[in-house]
């Protein structure tokens, strides 16, 4: 069972992913950063490595868009701590194969089999997680009908999260707000 979990999110740009790798630095130095990111452009690929350079550089990643748990096999289990960037990447993920015409259940369907993953990964892991993830809720409401399954997906996953986690930050222009 994880011994802690730190649940970061907020908006776009908010300081989620900078705030968690601040945290993990104080765990020590042997961290393991899990990103969820698929390149699938120039343009991500210019945003993962920006985040990429903003870690530290004794830091292990491990690319796992989807199936953490699967993912995390044969990972030792001797690090200071584990960063997850980001949670909703990876319900994104979950979501690509499934056809967009797709009933909404089969979308929740797929987002709560990752979300039960990702927590299965850290039950069965001993380090410190740090969880960041986004918060797509507060906005208008989105146009289009994949747009509003997704953001009830995404605000169910990050209630899993908060529930489960020790502390909580929502993070707003760069500022920890701490809820729990």
């Amino acid at each position: 069972m994880a011994e802690k979990i730190t649940f970061i999110f907020g908006g776009a740009r908010s300081g989620k992913s900078s705030y968690a790798v601040s945290l993990a630095q104080h765990t020590g130095s042997h961290v393991l950063f899990i990103a969820t990111a698929r390149v699938l452009d120039k343009e991500m690929e210019h945003r993962v490595a920006l985040h990429k350079a903003s870690r530290p550089a004794g830091w292990s990643t491990l690319e796992a868009p989807e199936n953490i748990s699967t993912a995390l096999r044969g990972v030792p289990h001797n690090y200071s701590a584990i960063v997850l960037d980001c949670v909703t990447l990876m319900l994104g993920e979950s979501f690509s194969c499934i056809p967009e015409n797709s009933s909404e259940s089969a979308f929740s369907s797929a987002a709560d089999d990752a979300m039960a993953d990702l927590l299965a990964a850290i039950d069965n892991r001993p380090e410190p997680w740090f969880v960041v993830s986004n918060e797509v809720g507060m906005g208008i409401v989105p146009e289009t009908r994949m747009g509003r399954i997704f953001r009830d997906a995404q605000g169910r996953a990050n209630q899993r999260l908060a529930e489960r986690a020790n502390e909580v930050y929502l993070m707003a222009a760069g500022i920890p707000l701490k809820i729990k």
